[in-house]
């Protein structure tokens, strides 16, 4: 233990002996570490904010639809070809033990919407739904109230909208029984939905109008394949309700035992999942890039140490005829590698640590660094200095004692 203190004492003198040349040889290891920290940071972030996002969407709902979610390469000739879902398959949903509500859905981007004052950008997403939809999409009705079967059977032109709409065309006011126009149509304001606020801090949840399915059909076309959203009589039996529709579906599209479905069923677990392989994608490429910067620092790391050992030649001559073993000047070195790397893992996570505080305060992102990328990138950064740093050692402790003391 007296050893390794006095190994530890020494390496520490030689490096605040030489802080500029310490602080250059560390930049790799500094950069390498730095790097895995924000980053991964970043993504336990993301992972907190999908989960939140995603929760926000309903504990106990699920959506059925023809398409397949927007991760991920898709051959979507083969998608085409699948059969659409229809209200009729929406009714028999409805018809599951296990199915609390269901509501159907299309929708069509890009659109404005104005009134006498304002007028959107041509951003607005408008959605002919069912009244069930505030049920499936877990909304909730700030003012006024949302679609009613009336509404729906008779096509009438009312519209629930959302905060973003609100806000930009009727400021500090209440929409409730006022006035929008769709392609130059009015419609009548029944309601407004609570702001939900952005998903994955990209796109916003509250730049929409609800319409009915009927009203929307006669306005912007029929013949679309439905998206189904379907609630579960509770968050326990979500999974019993999902089995069931994915039966009864199958069912409906006459498929054979061994053939795929011909539809998709998206649930919170689902998408999670999608997320969290994308996540472990993004995981190792963050170390990749961190194994390059610390393999740099590593060669950076050689240099100033076989450096060191040509420097010392001398000191190393003299402790060696004084009865130092070789296992004690390897000792010294390889631990003057190992604290250098280690110094430099410490910066790298003071930098990370850092970076990760930025994005939080700056962005609002919710970033968070995982204790186990700490260790991993403190062990990989004295992995480095120990491998890095063994030949400068091996090559110090073999050195003659007498030809050393003669080195200039």
């Amino acid at each position: 233990m007296g050893a390794f203190l006095d190994n530890l004492r020494l390496a520490l003198g030689t490096l605040i002996s030489n802080p500029l040349r310490t602080l250059l040889t560390l930049l790799g290891i500094v950069i390498g570490v730095a790097t895995v920290v924000s980053m991964m940071a970043l993504i336990e972030g993301l992972r907190i904010k999908v989960n939140r996002d995603l929760s926000s969407l309903g504990a106990n709902t699920f959506q059925v639809s023809k398409w397949p979610s927007g991760m991920g390469n898709h051959d979507w000739n083969r998608y085409r070809k699948r059969p659409d879902l229809t209200l009729a398959d929406m009714e028999a949903i409805t018809r599951l033990d296990g199915v609390a509500q269901v509501s159907a859905l299309v929708s069509k981007g890009g659109e404005k919407v104005s009134n006498a004052l304002a007028e959107s950008r041509p951003n607005v997403s408008i959605y002919g739904a069912t009244p069930g939809y505030v049920d499936t999409a877990s909304m909730t009705v700030a003012s006024g109230r949302f679609l009613s079967e009336p509404d729906e059977m008779e096509a009438r032109k009312v519209a629930v909208i959302g905060t973003d709409v609100a806000d930009l065309l009727f400021p500090k006011q209440d929409p409730v029984g006022k006035e929008i126009r769709l392609r130059g149509r009015p419609y009548r304001v029944i309601g407004l939905i609570e702001r939900r606020g952005s998903f994955l801090g990209m796109m916003s949840m509250d730049n929409f109008v609800v319409i009915p399915l009927r009203t929307f059909e006669g306005a912007f076309g029929a013949g679309r394949s439905y998206e189904l959203g379907v609630q579960a009589v509770d968050a326990e039996k979500m999974e019993t309700a999902r089995s069931e529709v994915a039966a009864l579906m199958r069912g409906r599209h006459r498929l054979k035992p061994l053939e795929p479905d011909s539809f998709e069923i998206d649930t919170n677990e689902s998408m999670t999942g999608t997320f969290n392989s994308l996540s472990q994608v993004i995981t190792f490429a963050s170390f990749g890039v961190c194994l390059l910067s610390l393999v740099v620092g590593g060669i950076g790391i050689l240099n100033i140490m076989l450096m060191s050992v040509t420097e010392r030649t001398r000191e190393i001559g003299i402790r060696k005829a004084l009865g130092a073993k070789r296992r004690r000047i390897l000792g010294q070195f390889a631990t003057e590698a190992v604290v250098l790397s280690l110094v430099g893992g410490l910066l790298g996570l003071a930098a990370g640590f850092g970076l990760s505080f930025l994005a939080r305060w700056m962005a609002g992102f919710p970033t968070s660094v995982p204790g186990w990328a700490v260790w991993v990138s403190l062990l990989m950064s004295s992995g480095v200095g120990l491998l890095f740093g063994i030949y400068p050692a091996a090559r110090a402790a073999k050195l003659d004692p007498v030809e050393a003391m003669r080195a200039d």
